[in-house]
Parts: C-alpha cells; sequence; structure tokens
C-alpha cells in the first residue's frame, strides 16, 4: 500500500501577497511546487537531502514573484516527485498525493501537489513546471486544465533545474478562464483564430489505448481533421530514444554533481533513472544534439501558426495506486513517447479535460507553433465541456 499525503509540504498560514493592489489574478490563490524559490524558506525539491543541502531562498522565482505582483495569494507549497525526475506522482520519501478524481489512482507527476491541489479545490492556481510532462500528464489523471508554455516564455530563474532545454514553468487550473487569465498575465498578444488546420496525427492517436481513443474521439466536436501521421513512416520512438539521451546528459550534468556528494536514498525508479543518465556519453549526446535539430525543423515546418495538433494526452487513464514500478515504468516510457514532441521543438501544449474513461479522467491535448499559447487556449473552448456555458470566451483579456 502507498503512503497517502497532503499535497502540501508546506502551509504558509497567512498567505503570501503583494499588498500593492489589485491586479488579473487579485484574490486567486496558488499552491506552488516545491522546485520555486521563495524568498526565507527552504526549496526542498522532493527530496529529503536536498532540503537539508540548501538554506533559505535569498530571491523569489520570477514566475512566483509576477504571480503575487498581479495579485495572487500565494497559499504554500506543494508536493512533487524527487528532483521532479518523475512521472507518476509517486514519492516514497513524503508519501502519494490522493488523485481526487480517481483517489485509487495515481495523480501523476512530478507536479503532483500542485495538480491534486486544484483538482480538489483547495487553490485555484497550481504553478508546477515540465520537462518531459510533469504537468500534462497529471492534468489528464485529475481532469483538470495543463498548460505547458512555450520553452523561454515563463522565466526558469530560481526554478530547480532538471534538463534546462526542455524545463519551463507550467500551470494547472480547475477552468478555461482562469487559465486563460493566467496566460494573459505572461503574453499580451493576441492572435487570429481563423482560418485553423486541426490535424489528429495518426501516429500519436496510435499510442494510445484503444478504447481511451474512441472515448475521446466520441468528445470530439464535428469538424474537418486532417488524420496522416506526423512522421511519414509512423514511428516515433526514434523520437523517445532522443529525449532520453538529451535529456539524460543535461540531468546528469545538472544535478550529478550534487547526487555524487550527497548520495541521497532515492525511491525506486528516481535511483535507477539517475544511474542511467550517468551512463549517457558525450558523443551519444552530440549525436542527440543534431538528431533533435532534425526533429524540431521537421516541427517547425509542420506545425505552423496556423496549425494545431489534437491528440490524447496520455496513453491512457492513471494506473493504479497498487501497480508494480515495473509497469509503472512501462506506462511512463509510452507517456514520454507522446509528450516528448512538444519538448523537442519547445512547442506549446495544452490538455484538456474532456471525457472519462472506466470512472477516471482522461485529458485530449492541444499543441501548437512556438508562440501561439493564447491561440490554444482560445481554441479550447471549442473542445471544452465548458464551451457550452462560455459564451464570449473570445472576449477574454
Amino acid at each position: 500500500m502507498l503512503q497517502t499525503c497532503d499535497p502540501f509540504i508546506k502551509m504558509f498560514g497567512p498567505a503570501i501577497r503583494d499588498d500593492n493592489g489589485a491586479g488579473l489574478l487579485n484574490g486567486l490563490s496558488v499552491g506552488v511546487k516545491d522546485s520555486f524559490d521563495i524568498a526565507g524558506h527552504v526549496t526542498g525539491a522532493g527530496c529529503p537531502e536536498w532540503a537539508t543541502s540548501q538554506g533559505l531562498a535569498a530571491k523569489t522565482a520570477p514566475v512566483v514573484q509576477t504571480l503575487l505582483d498581479t495579485g495572487a495569494n500565494i497559499v504554500g507549497k506543494t508536493q512533487m516527485d524527487e528532483l521532479a525526475y518523475s512521472l507518476m506522482g509517486v514519492n516514497i520519501r513524503y508519501g502519494t498525493p490522493v488523485n481526487s478524481a480517481a483517489p485509487d489512482r495515481v495523480p501523476g507527476g512530478s507536479s503532483s501537489g500542485s495538480a491534486v491541489s486544484v483538482a480538489a479545490g483547495l487553490v485555484d492556481i497550481g504553478l508546477g513546471s515540465d520537462t518531459g510532462g510533469s504537468v500534462r500528464l497529471p492534468a489528464s489523471f485529475c481532469g483538470i486544465y495543463g498548460w505547458r508554455p512555450t520553452h523561454g516564455l515563463l522565466s526558469g530563474e530560481n526554478l530547480v533545474p532538471l534538463a534546462p532545454s526542455y524545463d519551463t514553468p507550467a500551470f494547472f487550473t480547475r477552468d478555461l478562464k482562469t487559465m486563460a487569465t493566467v496566460a494573459s498575465v505572461f503574453q499580451t498578444a493576441q492572435v487570429n483564430e481563423e482560418p485553423l488546420n486541426f490535424w489528429l496525427p495518426s501516429d500519436l492517436w496510435a499510442l494510445a489505448e484503444d478504447q481511451v481513443s474512441e472515448t475521446l474521439r466520441a468528445a470530439l466536436p464535428v469538424s474537418d481533421y486532417r488524420s496522416d501521421p506526423l512522421l511519414a513512416d509512423g514511428n516515433l520512438t526514434d523520437w523517445l530514444k532522443v529525449f532520453q539521451i538529451h535529456q539524460g546528459y543535461e540531468i546528469w550534468h545538472t544535478l550529478g554533481p550534487w547526487v555524487l556528494e550527497n548520495q541521497p536514498n532515492f525511491g525506486p525508479g528516481i535511483r535507477e533513472r539517475f544511474y542511467t543518465a550517468s551512463r549517457v556519453t558525450k558523443q551519444a549526446f552530440i549525436d542527440a544534439v543534431k538528431q533533435r535539430e532534425v526533429i524540431r525543423a521537421h516541427l517547425e515546418d509542420s506545425v505552423t501558426p496556423k496549425t494545431i495538433l489534437v491528440f490524447p494526452t496520455s496513453p491512457g487513464i492513471a494506473p493504479l495506486r497498487s501497480t508494480p514500478q515495473e509497469d509503472l515504468e512501462f506506462f511512463r516510457q509510452s507517456a514520454l513517447t507522446m509528450l516528448c514532441v512538444a519538448g523537442h521543438a519547445g512547442l506549446p501544449q495544452l490538455s484538456i479535460p474532456i471525457a472519462t474513461h472506466a470512472g477516471a479522467p482522461v485529458g485530449l491535448s492541444l499543441l501548437g507553433a512556438r508562440g501561439m499559447d493564447q491561440l490554444l487556449i482560445n481554441v479550447a473552448k471549442r473542445f471544452s465541456p465548458e464551451s457550452e456555458s462560455c459564451e464570449g470566451l473570445g472576449e477574454w483579456k
């Protein structure tokens, strides 16, 4: 039986807020993933040894400060997977937050606490980070919205790094209007929605379980969808391999020195991943960099500013909490094959809580060209269950 825990690792009593006046996020509450610095507090990064090796943060992360400056109230720090190097939300050291949408299933991670606190109605906004899917996957598992911004749109300063060329701050909300408001804080440019090309890549859809794919397709609005594969041969396996090598090398060179010095007692899965990352050679990384450039070029040619990819966020619903580690690892690899697409080219992706299967949520993703974050959120109203009662969503500012 997995240990359960509260989604918050630290509550702030009186919420942290900026009293200089109202802003776009005035009165909205936020849970902050414990990988972001908040001045005067320890950043624990889901790992006891990391927490004890760190002093009090001297500076608040710019993305957190922006939330404060626009009126949000920071309620507390949220639980996460150890050093963000997982996707399931299972943390042997601190416990696993309960997925309120499916309590017998994992919440997804690494931004597990932020996702769960939003899904349970404890906060309005969850701040997480997304490297390989750490906001998108828990959003799908917990039945909420998850936005991975264009890489570089939000500052990653004072965020515990994992693989910097993939890392980005990212957000959860329960409703689309709140997500649109959050996005408007960080990107003010408006984009024209028409005409758009909606593309359901057959190779990405083939990665989802048949019943999940059928459930999501049944929930899609009627439209003229393109359905050819993203790759001519329909085989995305090599993209996952490039991601694993590139990410692994970055991770080891970012965190490896600390791991070697502190010898943390990592839980299952985390320990093995760090060991694998330590074995990636410089030549393998150089080759992966070249391959990633080819992938990026292909995506930039294929995903134009008027193109929206539409596909399942995850290969399936959240695994049961009782799932053996080896089965969780298999699911993780399947999910990363789908999730690495956005990461390779730094593209924005939005997961929408569009359907359920076997009593658990499953998300649909919209992925667009770099900088088209607001377009994705504006277009999401066409796919979202909220759309029938959300007239005027295009007027959000």
